[in-house]
Formats: structure tokens, C-alpha cells, sequence
């Protein structure tokens, strides 16, 4: 294990070997609470929980991984499907965090860690989803949502839209136009989050292959909702209590799926955040830590 440095980071910063670099930060937090591991989403970072992560740490151990082919994690020979990744995450909590782990998961990281949870339930105590991609009614996509993935899931033109748009646009019209169609206000995110979110897509620019995980992880992402018996399967597998925290104005994935989810699993604690978007960990990190603190109890304590 290595150490790095990363100017204005809030916890401990390293790179683990599992088959390839895995950067993660070791937020530090009480040793009596829980082991919190956050899973961010796709084309997020570790930064994704930089606003949520020290409000945990009164009350728990808490880690953040970057996964193969996102922020400081090259993807190097690595494959960055969601399922790839699901063997990534089960490796890191088995090596480096030690079990068992409450998993919090945001967007692809919520589908990630539904999968981890349902194959491996020794290893989840508890399961947070924020804002999960899992699969629901289908209803009309938002419009530029939809046309932005349409040229993600094509061969070939995807490659060539990112391309052009980092030349176009460069890294901080990159990381606001991100927090503008998951539906943050940038002007509600600190101004020194934002830099350090510029200046790791600036810093990852030269390292090859992260366009092409970002687009792998998506089209497999994508596979796994097109035909949803899988992830439905997985979400009955999972034995751990769960809390599913949803923004209503989630324009990636729709209310209406969190909503699905609930009334599938009743026994899951749902929470629905009016005026919140795709990001709540960002957009009211105070109110999801309040949320996910009043439903700590209901997870087993180790022994």
C-alpha cells in the first residue's frame, strides 16, 4: 500500500494493489461505530463524499474507494463493468477495511453494492442506496439526459463525444456541467470542492483508458436495467436492512424507480428528499447524515 497526497483532502489518502491501483481515502471516525465504505457513481470520485463523509465520522469508521478507471484509480488491464467492479469492492472490504462493512452506494455505486450485498451477506452489515440505478417503471427520459446516453451506448461515437468535448470544454465546465444534470446548483458546493474536482480530471487527462472505462461501465450498467431481472433478483437476495434515499427531481434515475424499489421491499426504510436531485450527499449532505445516523441502529453491531 501506498501513500499520496491530494492538497485539501479531508482523510488519509493511499493506493492499494487489488489486480491494479485502487486509490481510496481513509476518513478516520470512531472505532466503537460501524465500518461505513462509500461507493460513488458513475464517472464520480472519492470527492463525491468529501461533504457527508466527516459528518459520519462521530459515529463510525469511514473509507471511500475510487473504483478501477475513476478519479486517482487507473484502470490499467482491468475491465471497469459494473460487475468487474463488484469483485473490486468485495476485495477491498475483505483486504483492507475488514468486514463486515455498511456499504453506502451512490447511483451505479448503489447498484454495485446491491450486487456485493446480495452475493456476499457475511461481508454487508447494512446497505445505504443514494439514489441507486436500479430498475423501474420506464416513463419519458429527460431530454438531454437521454440524448447524452444515446451517444454513450454507441461504439465508436461515444469515444469521439468525449473526446471533443475535453477539448472543447476542459475540466471545470466538465465537473459544472456534471453537477447541473444531476441537479446541483454549483453555487451550493464549496468553491475549493469544485477546484479539486477540476483538478483531477485535469491530473487523469494523460492516463489511458479512462474515457473508455467511463464508457464501459456505463454500457454494462446500462445492459443490467435493460433486462432488470438480475438486479430484481439481487435486491430480493439481500438480507442486510436497508435505507433508500431518493431525490424526487432525479433526472438520471427517475423517482419513480426508488419508489418501485420501495414498494417491492417493504421492510427497506425509504426516504424521499423533495427538491433534491441526483447527488443528495452533495446537494444536502447534512440531511442525508441525519437520515442514514437515525437508521444506524437497526444494523447489527459485530462481535
Amino acid at each position: 500500500m501506498t501513500a499520496d497526497d491530494d492538497a485539501g483532502l479531508r482523510g488519509r489518502s493511499a493506493t492499494v494493489d487489488l489486480d491494479g491501483p485502487v486509490h481510496h481515502v481513509d476518513y478516520g471516525g470512531t472505532d466503537d461505530g460501524p465500518t461505513v465504505v462509500l461507493v460513488h457513481g458513475l464517472g464520480g470520485s472519492h470527492l463525491n463524499w468529501d461533504l457527508l463523509a466527516p459528518l459520519l465520522t462521530p459515529h463510525a469508521r469511514v473509507h471511500a474507494l475510487d473504483l478501477p478507471g475513476f478519479g486517482r484509480s487507473e484502470p490499467g488491464h482491468r475491465q471497469a463493468t459494473v460487475r468487474s467492479n463488484v469483485t473490486v469492492l468485495d476485495r477491498f472490504v475483505r483486504e483492507v477495511t475488514g468486514t463486515p462493512v455498511v456499504l453506502v452506494g451512490n447511483s451505479m455505486g448503489g447498484m454495485i453494492s446491491i450486487l456485493e450485498a446480495a452475493r456476499a451477506p457475511a461481508r454487508v452489515s447494512g446497505l445505504v442506496l443514494v439514489d441507486p440505478a436500479v430498475p423501474g417503471p420506464r416513463g419519458r427520459p429527460d431530454p438531454r439526459v437521454a440524448a447524452t446516453f444515446a451517444l454513450y451506448a454507441l461504439p465508436g461515437l461515444g469515444e469521439r463525444y468525449l473526446a471533443a468535448r475535453h477539448r472543447r470544454r476542459g475540466a471545470r465546465a466538465a465537473v459544472l456541467d456534471m453537477l447541473d444534470v444531476c441537479g446541483v446548483d454549483p453555487a451550493g458546493v464549496p468553491p475549493e470542492l469544485i477546484d479539486r474536482s477540476a483538478a483531477l480530471i485535469d491530473q487523469r487527462q494523460d492516463v489511458a483508458g479512462m474515457d473508455r472505462a467511463f464508457l464501459t461501465a456505463f454500457r454494462s450498467l446500462f445492459l443490467l436495467l435493460a433486462d432488470p431481472r438480475l438486479m430484481r433478483r439481487a435486491m430480493a437476495e439481500v438480507t442486510a436492512p436497508v435505507l433508500l434515499v431518493h431525490g424526487e427531481l432525479d433526472r438520471l434515475v427517475p423517482v419513480s424507480a426508488a419508489r418501485n424499489a420501495a414498494r417491492r421491499h417493504p421492510r427497506w426504510e425509504y426516504v424521499e428528499l423533495e427538491g433534491v436531485g441526483h447527488v443528495p450527499q452533495l446537494q444536502c449532505p447534512q440531511v442525508v447524515a441525519k437520515h442514514l445516523l437515525d437508521w444506524l441502529p437497526v444494523v447489527p453491531r459485530r462481535t
